[in-house]
C-alpha cells in the first residue's frame, strides 16, 4: 500500500514540476561505497607510478597494466576495444618474435661473410635471396606460406575467442597440449623448462627485445635501400671512413 501511495505521489510531482530540473541522491552501503573508494585509490596510485612511453603523458584508461610490457603507448586508441586488445596483443607478441628470427637470420650470415666463412650462402645479401631458383618457383612458395599462415592464425583466434579450444589434437584425440595462456603454450613449446621460473620477466624480456628487433629490421630495411649494403658491411664502412660516410652524405637522403 505504501509504494502504491509512493508512486502516485511522485506522477503527481512529477507533473507539477515539469520542465524543472530534478536532483536524484542515490545512497548507496557504506561497505561498497569505502570499496569503490579503495579500489579508485588504487588504481591511481598504480598509475601514478607506472612507466610511461612518454614521461608526463597521460595513461589511458584501457591500458591498465595487466599486459606485458604495457607502457600506455595507444595514440590512436586502437585498444579502447577489448576484444580487438587481445588480437593486437597477440599480433605484436608474433611479430616481435618473427622479427627476432628475422634480425639473427640477416646478421649472423652477414658476419659468415664478413669473416669468409659460411661459404656461397653467406656472400648473398639477405635482400637478394627471393631471387635465387629454389626448388619450387617462388609465386608457389609465396602461396602455401599464406594458406599456412593462415591456418595458423585463424587457430589462434579461436583460442583467443575460446582458450584451450585449440589444444585437442583434432585427428589423434589422445594427444592434447598443457593448458596454457594464449601466446604461451608451454609444453613441448618449451623443451629447456624455462616457464618453471619467473615467468612474467621472461615475457617482458621477450616483449622488450622483440620490439626492438622490429624497430631493427625496420632499419635494416631502409638501409638496403638507401645503401644497397647489409647492415655489419655498411657498419664496416662507416668505421673505416666515419666522416664522410654517413647517413648525412648518403645521396638517396639527399635527394629527399
Amino acid at each position: 500500500m505504501q509504494l502504491t501511495r509512493f508512486s502516485a505521489a511522485n506522477k503527481v510531482a512529477a507533473g507539477r514540476t515539469s520542465g524543472r530540473k530534478t536532483t536524484v541522491r542515490v545512497q548507496a552501503n557504506a561497505e561498497e561505497a569505502r570499496q569503490w573508494v579503495e579500489s579508485w585509490q588504487a588504481k591511481q596510485a598504480a598509475a601514478a607510478n607506472r612507466a610511461s612511453w612518454f614521461p608526463g603523458n597521460k595513461l589511458p584508461e584501457h591500458l591498465d597494466g595487466t599486459l606485458v610490457g604495457d607502457f600506455g603507448f595507444d595514440p590512436l586508441g586502437l585498444g579502447k576495444d577489448a576484444s580487438k586488445l587481445k588480437w593486437y596483443q597477440q599480433a605484436e607478441l608474433v611479430h616481435a618474435r618473427f622479427a627476432m628470427l628475422g634480425v639473427a637470420g640477416i646478421l649472423v650470415p652477414d658476419l659468415f661473410h664478413l669473416i669468409g666463412a659460411g661459404g656461397p650462402a653467406a656472400q648473398i645479401p639477405w635482400f637478394d635471396h627471393a631471387k635465387f631458383e629454389y626448388y619450387a618457383p617462388i609465386n608457389a612458395l609465396f602461396g602455401v606460406q599464406v594458406l599456412l599462415f593462415a591456418w595458423a592464425e585463424l587457430r589462434r583466434l579461436q583460442d583467443i575467442r575460446n582458450p584451450g579450444s585449440v589444444g585437442q589434437d583434432p585427428i589423434f584425440t589422445q594427444y592434447s597440449l598443457p593448458a596454457g595462456e594464449v601466446g604461451y603454450p608451454g609444453g613441448i613449446f618449451d623443451p629447456l623448462g624455462y616457464a618453471k621460473g619467473d615467468v612474467a620477466e621472461l615475457k617482458l624480456k621477450e616483449i622488450k627485445n622483440g620490439r626492438l628487433a622490429m624497430v631493427a629490421f625496420a632499419g635494416f630495411a631502409a638501409q638496403a635501400q638507401t645503401t644497397g649494403t647489409t647492415p655489419l658491411a655498411n657498419l664496416a664502412t662507416h668505421i673505416a671512413n666515419p666522416y664522410t660516410t654517413t647517413v648525412l652524405t648518403n645521396e638517396h637522403l639527399r635527394l629527399l
